[in-house]
């Protein structure tokens, strides 16, 4: 494992109407922020736990919300404010603050554990870049040794292709990449169910 290997968590506020906005027809925009504050904290916890470097919360839309400011104060992180442009772009942002490797998380994946993270730091050791898919066609954990803007230009984020448009990238790139297991994310109303089931600390 590199000697420090640093972890940026993508997050939007929990604000109803703007977090987890594909569940809101599902359990309302209330739930849906309730969810995301719950899904964030996990998330920060979770990075915290892996041990393996600094963490810092990327915020959107403001790193005042009240949410954020109660994690800086109960977790060992640094708050930075998400930069402008697309999810290429400030996850890029992300990794471009960093003078070493980093590994970029959201905060949709609960199944995402301290363990994943320690291996995907392992992975920078022998690659350029690390992954570790969702079912969904995206990916959960993308880290990288280096800035490489290219990985995350002209992507259709959201789609099932991130991740085969991604490996496409890689390979014209020239680059060396470990996949690790898929796993899922919170997206949609069969997900939260299995996330209920597996993780009841987070049922609504």
């Amino acid at each position: 494992m590199p000697l420090s290997t640093s972890i940026a968590v993508m997050a939007k506020a929990p604000i109803p109407g703007f977090a987890k906005t594909r569940l809101i027809p599902v359990i309302g925009a209330h739930a849906a922020a309730v969810l995301q504050e719950r899904l964030t904290e996990r998330a920060v916890a979770t990075a915290c736990a892996a041990d393996i470097g600094p963490v810092t919360l990327w915020c959107s839309p403001t790193l005042d919300q009240p949410s954020f400011q109660d994690l800086a104060w109960r977790f060992p992180i640094v708050l930075k404010q998400q930069p402008d442009g697309d999810l290429g772009d400030r996850m890029l942002g992300a990794i471009a603050a960093v003078n070493g490797p980093t590994l970029v998380i959201g905060n949709d994946c609960p199944a995402l554990t301290a363990e994943h993270l320690r291996a995907a730091a392992d992975a920078l050791d022998a690659a350029d870049v690390v992954l570790i898919p969702a079912e969904d066609g995206g990916y959960v954990l993308i880290g990288a040794s280096g800035i490489y803007p290219d990985l995350f230009s002209d992507i259709r984020w959201g789609t099932a292709s991130v991740m085969q448009e991604t490996r496409s990238r890689i390979a014209a790139l020239g680059l060396k990449a470990i996949e690790l297991p898929t796993l899922w994310d919170v997206d949609s109303e069969a997900d939260l169910t299995r996330c209920e089931e597996l993780f009841p600390e987070l049922a609504l």
